[in-house]
Parts: C-alpha cells; structure tokens; sequence
C-alpha cells in the first residue's frame, strides 16, 4: 500500500508565501518523477510542477518565477514553495508521484487547501 501525504496548505494573503510538502510512504522501491497540480470548482486539474528523481524541473507558465518544486529523495518528499501568491493560486493542491513497486504507478494524495484572500 502505498500513501500521499501533503501538508503545508492554508490561509494566506495576496503577495505572501506558502510551502506545500508531500510525503510518500509505504511498501515500495523507489519514486520517480514527483508533481503537484491544482484544482478549483468547475475546473479541470492543471499541472503547476513537476520534478524528476534527477531533479530535472517543469513548470506551467502561470507560476514560473514565483513557484519552486524541491525534493528530497532520502525522505520520499517533495515540496513546493510558493511565493508572491495572488488570488488565483486559491486551489486544492493535489501530490503526485510515479511509484516503482515492480511496475510504474501513479499515485494522488488527498489534496491540501490553499486560499489566496485578503
């Protein structure tokens, strides 16, 4: 079995930063590529970052220069600083990872709140 654990979510004011991490646990070999995408009411999930196990990043054009994807490979986690955050960063945040436990999976985790609001 295998778990996404975000944290970091909040109430925030227009202009300021917030950091998202997710965790992954349970029974398996490794963690590919890690992601974090974004959802609101009436939406389809959009795609805000991902990152590789090298390290290799990408970004959507809408948070490039104001969103950083990390990861630490040792802790399964990645994370997701967010800075000069505007009201249409309000979204569910939703982890991604593609999980080896023999084959390739993808998993989601939960999903944290983030709200932009002055």
């Amino acid at each position: 079995q295998v778990q996404l654990v975000e944290s970091g979510g909040g109430l925030v004011q227009p202009g300021g930063s917030l950091r998202l991490s997710c965790a992954a646990s349970g029974s398996f070999v490794f963690v590919n590529t890690m992601g974090w995408y974004r959802q609101t009411p009436g939406k389809q999930r959009e795609l805000v970052a991902t990152i590789t196990r090298g390290g290799s990043t990408n970004y959507a054009d809408s948070v490039k220069g104001r969103v950083t994807i990390s990861r630490d490979n040792a802790k399964n986690t990645v994370y997701l600083q967010m800075n000069s955050l505007k009201p249409e960063d309000t979204a569910v945040y939703y982890c991604t990872g593609t999980i080896y436990r023999g084959s390739y999976q993808d998993y989601w985790g939960q999903g944290t709140q983030v709200t932009v609001s002055s």
